[in-house]
């Protein structure tokens, strides 16, 4: 039986994955390992609670070993949000306890979700070969969760299946995320260009991301797959900026905002106390992520010949199409 095991598969990649995977019957059988519970309801898929930083014992009965595969999506990922040592201990532990179990069942094949926090401060465009130079428990954690794989797969090298995806800033309906704040805040004019606007800023649509992954499984024999998700081609903050408001008619300026003042905005937002909400976006660890750039480029699909089909303001609009309640703001 041709099983697919997403541990992290209730999380907003997962849920697409294993929608994507029902639609397509690629698998006989989907199993989700999460200490969420998932809300999709299907003769085929099973639940079970699953924390990764600890051994994990879900038993499977008849699996095709070679057709099977385990998608590692289990992560802590939000930063600010999580003391250091729990990055660390999500995602190095839930690695370590992830390919224990493809030991023990005999699944060859392995799809891990990585990040491109592991390149570090990426200045200067990076592609799958740079040096990752991780700057932050998350990257670091992420660099050495890459590592623990990769020795994984060279147990075995001829008979393993390893995909390693660093995907950008993935945003798409039902996401409260990066994307869906920065649009809100243009639309009430309260976004700055956090110091240069020209600034890339690497981002991915969850339905090119999920094109990626059948693109991999597919149409890449290699037995070690390690690739950026970012779409194609990127723009700068300030190109991003002007296709949401020609896209959603916004007429409020964005200004540039100098660091420093932003930073002794947060400073004074935070001890009064008075604005929650607004602390919490303009906690300094957002406010220098916001700052940096993360001028990522797929390389590999790129090499490889995948179509990227989802631009800003494609992407933009199908989500619109599909939940426009979600930018009812």
């Amino acid at each position: 039986m041709k099983t697919c095991i997403l541990f992290g598969g209730s999380g907003f990649i997962g849920t697409y994955l294993v929608e994507r995977f029902l639609q397509t019957e690629r698998f006989d059988s989907i199993i989700i390992g999460d200490l969420k519970e998932t809300h999709i309801k299907n003769s085929k898929t099973r639940y079970y609670y699953v924390d990764v930083r600890k051994p994990i014992d879900i038993k499977i009965d008849r699996i095709d070993e070679t057709g099977s595969w385990i998608f590692n999506l289990a992560a802590i990922h939000r930063e600010p949000g999580h003391l250091p040592r729990e990055y660390y201990e999500t995602n190095i532990y839930g690695a370590e306890n992830v390919i224990e179990y493809a030991e023990r069942t005999g699944i060859r094949n392995i799809f891990f979700t990585s990040s491109i926090a592991p390149y570090g401060e990426a200045r200067e465009q990076k592609v799958e070969s740079s040096l990752l130079q991780p700057v932050t428990p998350y990257g670091i954690s992420k660099g050495l969760a890459e590592k623990i794989h990769l020795i994984w797969q060279a147990r075995e090298k001829d008979l393993r299946r390893l995909i390693i995806c660093r995907p950008g800033v993935i945003y798409g309906p039902g996401d409260p995320g990066n994307v869906l704040r920065m649009i809100k805040a243009i639309k009430k004019g309260i976004f700055f260009f956090p110091g240069d606007p020209n600034i890339v800023k690497a981002y991915g649509y969850v339905f090119g991301l999920l094109d990626s992954v059948e693109f991999t499984m597919d149409k890449i024999q290699d037995k070690v797959v390690v690739y950026n998700y970012t779409e194609w081609p990127l723009l700068s903050l300030k190109q991003m900026v002007n296709a949401i408001k020609k896209l959603f008619g916004y007429r409020k300026p964005v200004f540039r905002a100098p660091m420093p003042l932003l930073f002794l905005a947060s400073f004074f937002i935070r001890i009064s106390g008075m604005f929650p909400s607004l602390a919490k976006e303009l906690h300094p660890i957002r406010i220098k992520k916001a700052s940096f750039p993360t001028n990522i480029k797929p390389e590999f699909l790129i090499n490889r010949g995948f179509e990227f089909r989802y631009g800003l303001t494609k992407s933009l609009e199908h989500w619109l199409s599909l939940s426009p309640e979600d930018f009812e703001f």
